[in-house]
């Protein structure tokens, strides 16, 4: 198995960009798996894809110099590991509100005996060679989702958890769990308190040698990430970037004729 190129990225102290595919479409993955992202993530929580989609997506990707991620719906051994097996190179785990959540996610990520990943790699066997075992715990990523008030509140033994290698904040939820209500969610977020809590976890992260990701939509708000310490990046998604470049060229279209 090769070297993960986010960690060969993250070794040399730059940060990653990370594109986001929510269309279960073998063909999209394909043309964003060409776009110049360090790595793409398959999001199976949110987004429209099942296990058969997630599969083709996967080999879209293969040929790539793009590192396939999966967020998986929840933390549930049997869509991690048969994600890890379908050929993911990381997993993003939302929800985790705790230590004891934040154990179970790595122990359902590695082999023994470092945790309790069932051994049937199929597709990695295929696309890593037979040597993907001994170095599956080191280079597969393990990333927790910081989104609620409870993994506000433990999120130092959170982060300090052995075995998980980095955070990823999703803004909507995060204002969702945090403001009881107060503001709705949403992305880029400028309230202060917002930026307060992002910073928080950014810090708390730094501070434990972990690597934290931020979940952005406008490239200037991306690049602000980057100059607060993100080491990880997500720049909008397929259905935006779709639906964005539609209306941009629709509206242009409109204009002119009038």
């Amino acid at each position: 198995m090769q070297k993960n190129k986010l960690k060969e990225i993250w070794e040399n102290h730059k940060p990653a960009l990370n594109g986001w595919l929510s269309i279960n479409c073998s063909f999209t993955a394909e043309i964003m798996s060409r776009q110049n992202y360090d790595s793409l993530t398959i999001d199976m929580q949110h987004g429209l894809i099942d296990f058969p989609d997630l599969l083709g997506m996967l080999q879209a990707i293969t040929g790539s110099d793009v590192i396939p991620i999966v967020r998986v719906p929840w933390l549930d051994p049997s869509y991690i590991m048969k994600a890890l097996d379908a050929g993911a190179s990381g997993i993003i785990c939302p929800m985790i509100n705790n230590k004891k959540e934040a154990e179970k996610f790595v122990s359902f990520m590695k082999y023994p005996p470092l945790g309790n990943r069932s051994f049937g790699p199929t597709r990695q066997n295929i696309v890593n060679g037979s040597e993907y075992y001994q170095s599956a715990n080191e280079e597969v990523l393990c990333i927790a989702m910081i989104e609620t008030e409870d993994a506000m509140k433990n999120l130092t033994e959170i982060i300090q958890t052995p075995g998980l290698d980095a955070v990823y904040i999703g803004p909507a939820d995060l204002t969702l769990g945090t403001t009881q209500g107060r503001l709705a969610p949403g992305m880029d977020r400028q309230e202060e308190e917002m930026i307060d809590r992002i910073k928080i976890i950014l810090n708390e992260a730094k501070k434990a040698n972990k690597k934290a990701c931020l979940h952005c939509v406008k490239t200037s708000y991306a690049i602000t990430a980057v100059k607060w310490g993100f080491d990880l990046v997500t720049l909008n998604s397929d259905t935006r970037l779709l639906a964005s470049a539609a209306s941009n060229s629709i509206n242009e279209f409109r204009n002119g004729i009038e």
